[in-house]
């Protein structure tokens, strides 16, 4: 961890190698209808009259495969490939996939330099994944390099400036006030043993080191535009959403997991629901974009 501060390449593979096993379980990932109408509704988002299906398409940063499996259950595309520079995140993406039946390839790759030759995709897409890069730009021009002339990229995901702002700032005192209320009384049997609670605290450290950007709507659009992409466009979601999603995910991390049984789950999700619908009928006519957690950016090569 020590040598990952300095070299931020090497902590992104620590970082998501140490997680590939329990990722999908962390962040409440599945490959069955809930997901894949999450996945689907952030294509349709920001691509509404998306030519489907692609050909060939390519996750960027893959982790277990969340987007590109599940868009590809959608329809989205014939066949696909998923890549990351954490071997351990394309080990569980290629088993993910290989368990739906989904025809993809998958390779270790830096986003910076994809191991693909030009020309070769029809779509890139990618979730969560740019504000790991240290070259944004640069990325972008590798991703326009390996996708066809007229092919799209998709990005979702990525955190907003603000909305980054006041996401860990709930988490943290989420974590605070559940991991010191249950050392007392009662609430002590909701209390996770503290090599586990260590264990989630050494994580956390090294994703604040892996996490090496955020973005405004505008900084995405002037990337994408200076990587060389035309119908540059840009979107952004999960202003309630996120404040209710970050300390019911934090939460879920400090206390034992048989503790939260299928009624929280209604809870969290249905909470999620709720809050999305006011962000996407209410709130996105009266906030300005940047002050939404999350932002997407399309593109395509000329």
């Amino acid at each position: 961890m020590e040598a990952a501060r300095s070299d931020t390449k090497l902590a992104q593979v620590l970082y998501h190698d140490w997680e590939a096993e329990t990722y999908d379980d962390k962040w409440s990932i599945s490959f069955d209808e809930r997901c894949i109408d999450y996945a689907r509704g952030r294509l349709d988002r920001i691509v509404p009259d998306a030519p489907l299906p692609y050909g060939r398409a390519m996750e960027l940063g893959c982790g277990t495969g969340f987007f590109l499996l599940n868009l590809m259950q959608s329809g989205v595309a014939e066949s696909g490939s998923v890549t990351d520079l954490s071997p351990g995140m394309v080990k569980v993406a290629l088993r993910n996939a290989e368990g739906l039946g989904l025809d993809v390839d998958g390779r270790v790759a830096d986003a910076e330099k994809i191991p693909y030759d030009d020309d070769t995709f029809d779509l890139v897409v990618g979730h969560a994944v740019l504000h790991h890069i240290p070259d944004v730009e640069q990325a972008l021009r590798e991703v326009l390099r390996v996708l066809k002339p007229g092919g799209r990229f998709v990005f979702a995901g990525e955190p907003s400036t603000l909305g980054d702002f006041y996401a860990r700032w709930m988490s943290r005192a989420t974590w605070w006030a559940t991991t010191n209320l249950t050392k007392f009384g009662p609430l002590q049997s909701w209390r996770r043993p503290q090599e586990e609670l260590d264990e989630s605290s050494r994580a956390a450290a090294l994703e604040a080191v892996v996490d090496i950007h955020t973005f405004s709507p505008q900084d995405l659009e002037d990337l994408a535009t200076a990587a060389g992409a035309v119908e540059v466009a840009s979107a952004s979601e999960e202003l309630a959403a996120a404040m209710l999603g970050w300390p019911v995910r934090t939460f879920e991390a400090a206390v034992p997991a048989e503790k939260l049984g299928w009624g929280w789950a209604r809870f969290a999700f249905g909470g999620w629901k709720r809050m999305t619908w006011l962000d996407d009928t209410v709130l996105q006519k009266v906030v300005p974009p940047q002050f939404f957690y999350n932002v997407l950016i399309t593109g395509v090569k000329p």
